[in-house]
């Protein structure tokens, strides 16, 4: 009877780690974090999902981090800053004293490898990165010596933020990927069931569809020392990530104490509920992000700035913010997100429809589109300045324009954008466009906009824009008008491709600020895009069992957070 009894106990026990999962079980000091979606991947050079990203950023370390007051550049897995010599375009970095998660040492050779793989591959995301460094060498365990073909100047803000991985866990891996037909695919497809890493967290279990649990990680190198200022962890046992696959069932958590933080952004109309509890806070953040709206400027009329001019100006971005984001939001006239302020373009954006009220702006767009040979059956404002129903808008060559198509991601993927593109429809009709918003698939509005470059208008969006604003240079530079690149819009301007090469090369920060200012003035005038919104951030934590989450642009859920909360 008594072995019986210790039977069904054992058998409880793991029946309830199995549901519950291991944080519940084995409680203090495990952080439970929710996650909308499971992570597609443990392989860092596979991983470009937002699920997968969060787990591998506690695991995989870079040599230099952004700390998260003015987001200035920190030597990480580096001592100190890299030093320069101009004469031989070398920069060269020194190494902490640091350990991988299976104890071996960290050294100069894992970061050259890192280096290495990366350019014999051409691993996507990152290969444009190191593509201009000829050479790294590595003269002891702790130099390594980057020697650059060029001068590029986001080595320092792209290249060396880069995580570095362990040569004794790819080294293999990347010899036999040389002997097969495609190494690139060789090596995407290597199946990583513990990453080795030197991050503050090490993959303990994975249990597919409910949750993975990183445990604390002894041998990580920076626990207990200070560096700007914060006295680093991490002081958690670990982190379970509980996979729900909806944001109700993670709200649902988050209200019950069941996990402690979401790491996702929480929509207006969970936040009522919210903010009854007094365990959870909501804590609002900025995001360097852009949502926008752009034009296929390979085809008439979307190719005019004067058309352009119009559709700006018919945009009530405010009304956007308020009615659509519900105020949770600001809205953008830069294409460098407002939080993103060093690179800032100090000059005021075009004014376009800002300020204005409907007829306002109806009257304007119709002055802009009439002086640039447009016309109508029927004008919007008739010739005693009068708003009327506009029919019949006819291109400058008379023809009458056919209908048109606002592509957008659908409801259930981005609410906001669907009806962004359902208002702009709306704004446009009573110019006498005949617009249409049409919802589809991600998938297949990525496939039509950026492979086939079949569309009319596009409204997408960057979460998650690098704090380098060399992101301009790539979305609009003339090279990268081609199927699966960057220029979407098919943008094609001699003087911004030569002042978005110059910035790319250009060494001197003040310098380099002027020529990126240069590019935002001319983006903002011919609007290949027409920056929308910028979506407020909004993250629930709750208070009764942990404190100390670190804010910084992009949220609360970051490295300085894992490495700063502590159990109450």
């Amino acid at each position: 009877m008594e072995r019986t009894g210790r039977v069904f106990l054992v058998l409880s026990l793991i029946i309830s780690f199995l549901i519950i999962g291991p944080g519940d079980v084995f409680s203090g000091g495990i952080l439970k974090v929710g996650l909308l979606q499971e992570p597609k991947t443990l392989n860092i050079w596979l991983a470009s999902d937002t699920w997968s990203k969060k787990v591998l950023s506690q695991i995989y370390q870079p040599l230099y981090i952004r700390e998260p007051d003015n987001l200035t550049l920190l030597p990480w897995l580096a001592e100190s800053e890299p030093k320069y010599n101009k004469e031989e375009l070398c920069y060269e970095v020194k190494l902490r004293s640091a350990k991988w998660s299976n104890g071996d040492e960290v050294t100069s050779r894992d970061v050259a490898f890192t280096g290495e793989l990366i350019k014999r591959l051409k691993v996507p995301r990152i290969y444009s990165k190191w593509k201009f460094i000829k050479r790294i060498e590595t003269p002891d365990n702790k130099t390594v010596r980057f020697y650059l073909s060029e001068p590029k100047a986001i080595f320092l803000t792209r290249s060396l933020v880069t995580p570095i991985v362990h040569e004794r866990e790819w080294k293999k891996s990347l010899k036999e990927s040389m002997k097969a037909e495609k190494p690139l695919t060789y090596i995407l497809n290597t199946k990583i069931e513990k990453p080795v890493g030197c991050g503050p967290f090490i993959l303990s279990e994975w249990r597919k569809g409910a949750y993975i649990f990183l445990k604390s990680n002894p041998y990580f190198f920076l626990k207990e020392k200070k560096i700007h200022g914060r006295a680093l962890g991490p002081y958690i046992k670990g982190i379970i990530f509980k996979i729900f696959g909806t944001a109700d069932a993670a709200i649902l958590a988050l209200q019950k104490g069941t996990i402690d933080m979401f790491w996702w952004n929480i929509q207006p109309g969970y936040i009522p509920d919210l903010t009854k509890n007094r365990k959870i806070k909501l804590i609002s953040s900025e995001k360097s992000a852009l949502y926008y709206l752009g034009f296929n400027l390979r085809k008439a009329p979307f190719n005019d700035k004067h058309f352009r001019h119009a559709v700006a100006t018919m945009i009530d971005k405010d009304f956007i913010v308020r009615r659509i984001l519900q105020g949770h939001g600001i809205r953008m006239d830069s294409i460098i997100p407002p939080g993103n302020r060093f690179w800032q373009c100090p000059y005021p954006p075009p004014e376009y429809g800002r300020g204005l009220g409907t007829s306002e702006r109806i009257r304007k767009a119709y002055r802009i589109l009439k002086d640039a040979g447009y016309g109508w059956d029927i004008p919007p404002v008739n010739h005693k300045g009068e708003i009327q129903n506009a029919r019949g808008f006819k291109l400058p060559d008379g023809n009458i324009m056919k209908r048109f198509t606002i592509l957008t991601p659908p409801a259930d993927y981005d609410p906001n954008r669907a009806m962004s593109g359902m208002m702009i429809q709306e704004w446009l009709r009573m110019l006498g466009m005949p617009a249409y918003s049409k919802p589809m698939a991600f998938s297949s509005l990525i496939e039509q906009v950026k492979y086939r470059h079949d569309f009319d208008m596009f409204i997408l969006g960057y979460g998650r824009l690098s704090l380098d604003p060399d992101y301009i240079r790539n979305f609009f530079h003339s090279r990268n008008d081609r199927p699966r690149g960057w220029n979407m819009s098919g943008y094609r301007n001699p003087e911004f491709d030569k002042l978005s090469d110059l910035s790319a090369s250009e060494m001197n920060v003040k310098k380099r600020k002027e020529l990126i200012c240069k590019m935002q003035k001319i983006i903002m005038d011919d609007i290949p895009y027409i920056p929308l919104y910028n979506p407020g951030l909004i993250e629930g934590v709750r208070t009764d069992r942990f404190s100390g989450w670190v804010r910084m642009l992009g949220g609360v859920g970051n490295i300085w957070s894992f490495l700063m909360v502590k159990p109450k």
